[in-house]
């Protein structure tokens, strides 16, 4: 019963952090550690399991379908060659630490070579990732939906188990289409190493 009433009060919790306002957020804290695809991170040091297929760097990025939240149009990433990807991967975007990781993709990433093709990409549907860009006025990065059925988050490891969000991550893949830098982070509820993922970017554009 004390188990049953521990997930209840969980489930609660994460429905608040990921739906509640995301004005009175404070400062932050960033990890620089990673998970690994199809382990495990925590909420508040909750455990939570990541299921699918693990991606591991040097691997091709799976094929699989996400929706383009301006076209509505199916988009396979491991088909775009010829330019650096860095996706920015969120729970959701209506939620404090979800919106700044994203802000931080859209403004500090202007810093990035013209080459590296920014995307963020969550579960929200298309029409929530459309809204968001438009009032947050982050509509200079690219947004990707993963709503339909999970298949990009089953096909990297990054699906949380009961939940069915994605986990907060940053993968950068090269011009060729492998896998060359992965942060799962460990806790939901703090940042990804922005930077590092950056510097990866650049390095991987010349």
């Amino acid at each position: 019963m004390l188990s049953r009433t521990k997930g209840i009060m969980l489930s609660l919790s994460l429905l608040i952090l990921l739906f509640g306002c995301a004005t009175t957020q404070p400062r932050i804290a960033a990890d620089s550690s990673s998970a690994l695809p199809a382990g495990q991170v925590t909420f508040k040091g909750n455990p939570l399991t990541l299921i699918g297929e693990s991606i591991s760097v040097g691997q091709p990025l799976p094929s699989v379908k996400l929706t383009d939240t301006e076209t509505m149009a199916d988009v396979d990433l491991s088909e775009e060659k010829g330019s650096v990807l860095l996706l920015s991967i969120v729970p959701s975007l209506d939620t404090p630490v979800c919106e700044e990781q994203t802000h931080y993709l859209g403004e500090q990433g202007k810093r990035l070579p013209a080459s590296v093709n920014r995307i963020t990409i969550s579960r929200d549907t298309p029409f929530a990732q459309k809204r968001f860009a438009k009032e947050a006025k982050l509509t200079q990065i690219r947004y990707l939906s993963d709503y339909k059925e999970g298949a990009f988050g089953r096909s990297t490891g990054l699906l949380i188990d009961g939940l069915a969000l994605l986990a907060r991550a940053v993968v950068v893949v090269d011009k060729e289409g492998i896998v060359r830098y992965i942060q799962v982070v460990p806790e939901l509820t703090h940042l990804p190493d922005m930077e590092r993922a950056f510097n990866q970017a650049a390095e991987l554009s010349k």
